[in-house]
């Protein structure tokens, strides 16, 4: 007698859904743009988790800080990793990167934000999505601008207006981040 198929479904463990989560990435230490370039290949090779999208890289100078100029982007990534799971998975490769947090807005050779994961509104220790300053910042809102501009921000609105909002920040388009 032959197997069936396929087994029934109460013997398989249930599939996580998919969700849209939006990574911001930023650097001013180092070889900036290549440990961008690095990072973006390290989050596509996550587990249940694929790139979607990679905006243009931007250059802006550092908010509440001191330093050099930031090179910043957003990457839209379709995850069945949970929200803390991201996180987790973010700060581990902010870590291989030599990221210290020696104080608050220290200068950092990479910075990884969950921005956005899909429509979720969640506080936990350590993380609070939508982040809780994106729609305060060019540097944010102009990728994240280029890839959805109707994407909305939960309880804030969507980006296309919020980036009105912040167009007196200095903020410059470098052109591709990644090769194509």
């Amino acid at each position: 007698m032959s197997e069936p198929e396929s087994a029934p479904a109460s013997t398989h463990q249930a599939q996580a859904p998919w969700v849209r989560a939006w990574i911001g990435l930023g650097a001013n230490l180092g070889a900036a743009h290549l440990t961008l370039q690095q990072a973006v290949r390290e989050l596509a090779g996550l587990p249940r988790t694929q790139c979607v999208a990679t905006s243009s890289l931007w250059k802006s100078a550092p908010i509440d800080a001191q330093g050099p100029d930031f090179l910043n982007a957003v990457v839209a990534l379709d995850t069945q990793l949970t929200a803390l799971e991201l996180l987790a998975k973010l700060q581990d490769i902010e870590k291989v990167h030599g990221r210290l947090r020696p104080f608050v807005n220290a200068p950092r050779t990479l910075d990884l934000d969950l921005l956005l994961y899909g429509d979720t509104t969640l506080s936990a220790p350590g993380l609070q999505v939508p982040h809780p300053r994106m729609h305060q910042r060019a540097f944010v809102l102009a990728p994240l601008h280029e890839l959805a501009p109707d994407l909305q921000i939960p309880g804030r609105g969507p980006v296309r207006i919020l980036l009105d909002a912040v167009k007196d920040q200095a903020l410059q388009r470098q052109g591709p981040l990644m090769e194509e």
